[in-house]
């Protein structure tokens, strides 16, 4: 990984848009800093795009494509996409999955959910699990104690045995039935929204991340930038950003999109 002093200076000026995780990317300790959020604000305004690509449920990523500054944002690991049309007062949403589909696969994790809850101790399930849509969230550290990792890899064991796909993020395992990721969400979305073939200009774009689960787009954008906490996952992870920034969570975010607002 390469320091964020090494980015070119012509990127900054060829930047279309900016791809970003949320939790312990953007977020520290499970906090949105007012600096963090000013982050993105500035990015928007300088006429960049700012799209985060989240975990997180499809009642969190309501809120977040309407109110904060961002051309729309792509939920629960690439189950989905929503962006609102300020102008129109309407929401755009997009799932990658038909409505059958779905809730065939929310069966499958009901039944998979009581393995592991009895299997591993101290695992919950997500306090945000009410509000998805596709995934089953297993939480291992963000409302209950730390796990040690060989029970986080016994989460995930157990998901993929039973022939789920699994991802690890920095406070959760995500599991879903389905051949979707954040990565094939994530060029619909510039498709569809932006109008723009992501295979064809992703040098024009960032992704920033933190965790195993970011690495289909660390490996995807020649650009990827990660948080100096992505470093705590390296003999978990097979590929790495290009760039990393010195400081972990928010205040490793804010270093990135100074360095490409150019007030580093």
């Amino acid at each position: 990984m390469k320091s964020l002093d090494q980015i070119p200076d012509n990127l900054r000026q060829s930047l279309r848009g900016i791809f970003s995780d949320i939790d312990d990317t953007i977020t520290t300790n499970g906090m949105l800093s007012a600096e963090a959020y000013s982050a993105i604000e500035n990015i928007s305004e300088r006429g960049i795009d700012f799209i985060p690509i989240t975990g997180r449920p499809a009642g969190w990523c309501d809120m977040i494509a309407r109110f904060w500054p961002v051309k729309g944002v792509i939920g629960e690991n690439g189950a989905f996409f929503f962006s609102y049309d300020h102008e129109k007062k309407k929401m755009i949403r997009r799932y990658i999955q038909n409505e059958k589909e779905i809730l065939e696969g929310r069966k499958k994790l009901e039944k998979i959910k009581q393995k592991i809850l009895e299997e591993v101790a101290g695992c919950a399930v997500s306090s945000d699990q009410f509000s998805r849509v596709s995934d089953l969230a297993i939480d291992f550290c963000e409302d209950v104690p730390d796990l040690p990792i060989e029970a986080v890899k016994k989460i995930e064991e157990i998901f993929v045995q039973s022939g789920a796909t699994a991802k690890i993020s920095s406070i959760h395992v995500n599991a879903w039935f389905g051949d979707y990721n954040k990565l094939e969400m994530t060029r619909i979305f510039t498709k569809e929204i932006l109008d723009i073939d992501l295979d064809r200009r992703k040098d024009d774009f960032v992704f920033c991340g933190d965790s195993p689960n970011d690495e289909p787009l660390f490996e995807y954008f020649p650009n990827s930038c990660g948080v100096a906490n992505v470093k705590d996952f390296h003999s978990e992870m097979t590929c790495m950003p290009t760039y990393v920034s010195r400081s972990k969570g928010g205040k490793g975010f804010i270093e990135i999109c100074k360095k490409f607002l150019g007030s580093d």
